[in-house]
Order: C-alpha cells, then sequence, then structure tokens
C-alpha cells in the first residue's frame, strides 16, 4: 500500500469514524459553509483548489457576473498555465446571466455547454490533482452570494483516481455535459431575449414592491441604533455629537429622523456643494412631509424665512450673510462631511452659531492636515459604522477589488514622477482598455469614474478612450456645477445614444458626490493616503436596484505607499507589514460579506 493511499484511509477514519485519530487533515471530508465569525467562504476553497489543480469541472444550475468575477483572476491563471476545465450550466428558470456566459466564453482553457431541457439544479465542483480528486458536492451556486454570504452547506471529500465515488461522479457529469449544449455567441444573443423577458417582468414586480416601501419611510437598524445614542447624549446635557458613518449607510435620512426627534424650530443644513443642499433638501422632505417649510441658501437663493436651510458652506459663511442670522437663530445645525471642519470658513460658522444641538457628520474623521476634528465635537461619539460594518451588514453594494499591474514602457515602471507622455503612451491606454474590458461590470453596461494622477492626465486620457470608441469627459476643478451634473446625469443615463462610459477626473469626486449608478471604478494614481483612498472606493459603493456589484480596477505602480492599500482595505490600522501581508494572502476570506480582494503576483511583490 502506498503512502498516499495509506493516508486516505486514515483521514477517512477520522472524517468518518473516530474524530480522534490524527491524520491529514488535507484528505478528511469537510463542511464548507459561509460564516462571519470567525470568518469562513465557500469561496476560499473553491480558489485553493482551482490554484492547485491540473483539470476542473464544475456543474452549477446558475452563475452571474458576481461569481464570475469572484473567481476571475484565477481562470486567467489557469488559462496562462494551460490548464483546462469544464464548466455546465443550467438554462433553469432563467436565471443564468448572459454577461457571464459572455466572461466565460473569452477563456480558451475552458469548455462551456448549458443544459437547456428538464430542471438541471446541480451544484458540484470536482478538482483533479495528480493521483487523486477533491469533489465538492452541496448547495452553492456560481454566485458571488452563494461562494461568500449565504446560508450553505457544502461537503468536500477527497477520493483517489480508482476509487467509485470518483467514477460514478465523473459518469453523471460527462453525460450531463455530453447533453449540454455549447455556448456559443449565437446562442448568448437568442438566451438574452427570453433572459431580459424573464428579467423586466421580475423587475417590474420588484419595483412595485419598492415603490410601495418607500411610501412609508422608516429608520433601519443601525439608525434606529444611532438615534438611541443620539438622544442618550442629549439626556446626558451633551448639546454636540458626531457620526462616523461609510458612505451610502444613509446619513441623511438618519440626520433627518434624528431631526425630528428633536423637533427643533429651525435647522441649518450644511453641505459644501448645491447639488447636495437640493438632494438633502428633498430626503428631508420625504421624512418631514408638509410639517416644515424647506428652502435653500446658495447662488441665486436666499430662503430666510422657511424653517429649515440648507446651505453650502461657501455661501453661509462668509460675514455678511452670518450677520443675517443671530447666533441662536437655529435651533439644530447639521454639516455634512463634517472632516472637512477644521477649514477656517466652518470654524467660523461654528463659533457664530450656538444651536441647541450641533451634528456633524462623516465617513473619515482622520485628517491628514493635523485637524482635531473630534475635539470640536467635545469627543462626542454617537455613533461609528465604517466600511467593514457597513459591508458585513450589506449596507453597501459588494465590490470586486483587482489590484493589476501598471504598465513598464521602455524599461520604466510607472511611478510618482512618470513623464506625461508615459501617463498617455498608446501601450499604457490599450492595457487600461484592455483591463477595463476583461473585468467588466456588473450587467456589461459601463458607467465608470477613472481617478488619475494629474488634470493634463484625465484631459488627455479622455480623448484617447473617445478615440477608441468610448464616450467619456474629463472633469476637473475649472468644470462648473452644472457640467458636472450634466455629466453626471449622462452617466446614469438609460439612453444608450447619450450614456457617458467614464468620467475622467482627478479629486472633485473624492466625496460629497452621489452616483449610485458608479458600477465600475479605475484607479490611475498613487494611494496617498488610505482616507483618499476610501474616499474614492466609497463613490461606488452605494446600493441601487438593478446594480449587482461594483468592479474596482487598482493599476499599482511603483509607488511609495502601496502600503497603504491593505490598510484601506482590510480597515487594518496596525502598520504591521507582516499582519498587512497575512491578510493579502488570506485574500477575499477576511473581506466581509460577497466582496471579494485579488492581487497580482507582482503587485503583491510591489505592495511591500
Amino acid at each position: 500500500m502506498d503512502d498516499l493511499t495509506q493516508s486516505f484511509k486514515h483521514s477517512l477514519h477520522t472524517g468518518f469514524i473516530d474524530k480522534t485519530i490524527l491524520s491529514d487533515s488535507n484528505y478528511q471530508p469537510e463542511l464548507l459553509i459561509n460564516q462571519k465569525n470567525p470568518p469562513k467562504k465557500v469561496l476560499s476553497t473553491i480558489l485553493h483548489e482551482l490554484e492547485n489543480c491540473n483539470q476542473f469541472f464544475i456543474s452549477v444550475a446558475f452563475v452571474t457576473t458576481s461569481g464570475v468575477a469572484a473567481i476571475i483572476n484565477k481562470l486567467k491563471e489557469l488559462e496562462q498555465r494551460g490548464i483546462k476545465g469544464q464548466i455546465l450550466v443550467s438554462q433553469y428558470l432563467n436565471f443564468t446571466q448572459p454577461e457571464a456566459l459572455k466572461r466565460l466564453l473569452k477563456f480558451k482553457n475552458i469548455d462551456l455547454r448549458i443544459a437547456t431541457s428538464g430542471n438541471t439544479h446541480t451544484k458540484g465542483y470536482i478538482f483533479k490533482s495528480k493521483d487523486y480528486y477533491n469533489l465538492i458536492i452541496g448547495s452553492s451556486n456560481l454566485t458571488a452570494q452563494a461562494l461568500s454570504t449565504n446560508k450553505e452547506w457544502n461537503i468536500k471529500v477527497s477520493a483517489l483516481d480508482e476509487s467509485g465515488i470518483v467514477e460514478k461522479v465523473l459518469r453523471e457529469f460527462h453525460s450531463d455535459f455530453k447533453e449540454g449544449t455549447p455556448v456559443t455567441r449565437q446562442y448568448i444573443m437568442s438566451y438574452e431575449e427570453i433572459y431580459h423577458s424573464q428579467f423586466l417582468l421580475n423587475r417590474k414586480s420588484k419595483l412595485e414592491d419598492i415603490v410601495e416601501s418607500q411610501l412609508l419611510v422608516s429608520p433601519n437598524s443601525m439608525q434606529i441604533e444611532a438615534l438611541e445614542n443620539l438622544q442618550k447624549l442629549r439626556d446626558e446635557g451633551k448639546n454636540k455629537a458626531l457620526i462616523i458613518s461609510a458612505t451610502g449607510t444613509g446619513k441623511t435620512y438618519l440626520s433627518a429622523f434624528d431631526a425630528k426627534a428633536f423637533k427643533p424650530k429651525k435647522l441649518l443644513f450644511v453641505v459644501h456643494r448645491l447639488t447636495i443642499a437640493k438632494d438633502s433638501l428633498n430626503t428631508f422632505q420625504s421624512v418631514f412631509g408638509k410639517d416644515k417649510t424647506m428652502g435653500l441658501y446658495s447662488g441665486n437663493r436666499k430662503d430666510l424665512d422657511c424653517d429649515f436651510v440648507f446651505s453650502t458652506i461657501q455661501t453661509i459663511s462668509k460675514t455678511n450673510h452670518l450677520d443675517n442670522f443671530s447666533k441662536d437663530h437655529f435651533d439644530y445645525i447639521i454639516i455634512d462631511e463634517t472632516h472637512r471642519s477644521g477649514a477656517d470658513s466652518y470654524l467660523r460658522l461654528i463659533e457664530h452659531f450656538e444651536p441647541k444641538f450641533l451634528l456633524g457628520m462623516t465617513a473619515t474623521p482622520e485628517r491628514t492636515d493635523g485637524n482635531d476634528i473630534f475635539k470640536i465635537f467635545d469627543y462626542n461619539i454617537a455613533y461609528e459604522i465604517r466600511l467593514s460594518r457597513a459591508m458585513e451588514e450589506e449596507m453597501l453594494s459588494p465590490f470586486h477589488y483587482y489590484g493589476v499591474t501598471d504598465l513598464t514602457i521602455d524599461n520604466i515602471e510607472i511611478d510618482k514622477k512618470t513623464d506625461f507622455n508615459y501617463l498617455v503612451s498608446s501601450e499604457r491606454v490599450k492595457r487600461i482598455i484592455e483591463q477595463a474590458k476583461f473585468y467588466g461590470s456588473d450587467n456589461g453596461v459601463t458607467r465608470g469614474l477613472i481617478f488619475c494622477s494629474r488634470k493634463k492626465e484625465a484631459i488627455e486620457l479622455s480623448a484617447l478612450f473617445n478615440l477608441n470608441g468610448f464616450k467619456t469627459i474629463a472633469l476637473t476643478g475649472d468644470n462648473s456645477e452644472d457640467e458636472r451634473a450634466d455629466s453626471i446625469e449622462r452617466l446614469e443615463s438609460d439612453n444608450l445614444t447619450e450614456k457617458l462610459d467614464y468620467i475622467f477626473t482627478v479629486d472633485i469626486f473624492n466625496e460629497g458626490i452621489d452616483i449610485p449608478k458608479i458600477n465600475q471604478i479605475i484607479m490611475l494614481r498613487p494611494t496617498e493616503s488610505a482616507i483618499i483612498f476610501i474616499q474614492q472606493l466609497g463613490r461606488g459603493l452605494r446600493k441601487v436596484d438593478g446594480k449587482n456589484y461594483l468592479t474596482v480596477i487598482d493599476f499599482i505602480g511603483n509607488y511609495e505607499n502601496n502600503y497603504l492599500i491593505p490598510i484601506a482595505l482590510y480597515g487594518d490600522t496596525s502598520y504591521n507589514k507582516d499582519s498587512l501581508r497575512k491578510l493579502i494572502t488570506e485574500g477575499s476570506r477576511m473581506i466581509p460579506g460577497a466582496s471579494t480582494i485579488n492581487f497580482d503576483k507582482i503587485t503583491k511583490e510591489r505592495i511591500f
């Protein structure tokens, strides 16, 4: 009896007869589940098996773009190594997404088929190693939720090549695969018509439910907890508080709910852009209805007599405008994006007014300029929900992050000092477009933001993308609010003839902008701080109907601050390189929810 057979026997004994028997854990049967604490994901095992196999077979009922996105880097590696696989999916209930089939069809090493008859509902993953197979049979389809967050039970067993279970499983797979229809572009075109008809039917029903639910605006569990904490602070005699809440978690609604509980006669809501002031006013109206009069105090609008005033800091912080209001004119003042409060304009505002309660809201209170935002609010933190917690609570859109190697041109690596001509070279533009298309977006209709390192780069890259058939625009601080608003409207438009594919920018969209439909973010700049990284990532994390996930493509050059990337993604502020290296090695397992983090080999080296 050879050593491998002996190891299998011992492992089977441990798994099925006596758990106290010591044996090789690699061959022991295992229950694969998704679990928050300690973190476990079925995805981690799937990725490990793909990494170590020399052939694979997958049979699942459903596959979505999110499922493909979770394993796409590994499939790419297998293609480069010449590892072949067969994948059988099903047309059952028309749930499988055509866009997911398109992505799988790109891989030359994958033979892709679909079961078009019967109620095929299998979930099996088969991985061939040198002398044995690992079989995963259970409940997980090839979707990000099934692999990361859903309650799933999957059994993983190992078996030698000549075993009975391998023979039966392979026979069943090959029989089903033989009956399957080869997936071609022509097949996908015909299936798309069926899928979209079903999709529109389901969406109509879902939208009716959403419209009905929106008639009754009420706080979610996070907001209820925050509201209780705010009231507790007031009961203790505190007149200031800070809410730290990740972008997209409903800070504005939270402030409206608290204002309703506080019952102010006069309220001031301060933001740094007029468009945000208008959006905030609409949010408050949905909570208060017609109980309060509301108006704007910015630009040509000076609605002084309204109960609730929504103003931009640029306007109301000026002395001639502050003089229009007595110190106690407002009972309740709310400062949005309050991490800016260290600026002179905000300090003038705070020093002028004496409200009964002052509320600050921000996703990133830590500053790089030395200003202590916590001190302004007397260190009263009413509630804190950072990115990691918000993801765990499924309050944000899942994201798939891909750290990819930026181009080396003429043996010169892209870094912070790279000559402009290299940044906009035809080779680099070609690589950016290739990666953008390869990773794609959740539904194949890209609505993207591209962050550049300098204004000139954004303008030139936008022009070069347009020459390559894209519809893009570059926005900088030189563009007016109206130009920005028009571009955002075009980016989110459902009219494909006028829709923009991308907006190129440097930093004007780091914060304070709401574009829920963004489904792809490309980062072409060095990571200067974890704060800015999170701000830019946050532009695409807001949930919206019809958006399944956000694709993030980060071109990592030879930058000094690359180590800040894992700090931002994992929330580990220890700055311990061994700890950060371990997190990167763990990959997606340590990220809450259905999000994934993927680095190629070179980017891992560049980070450390």
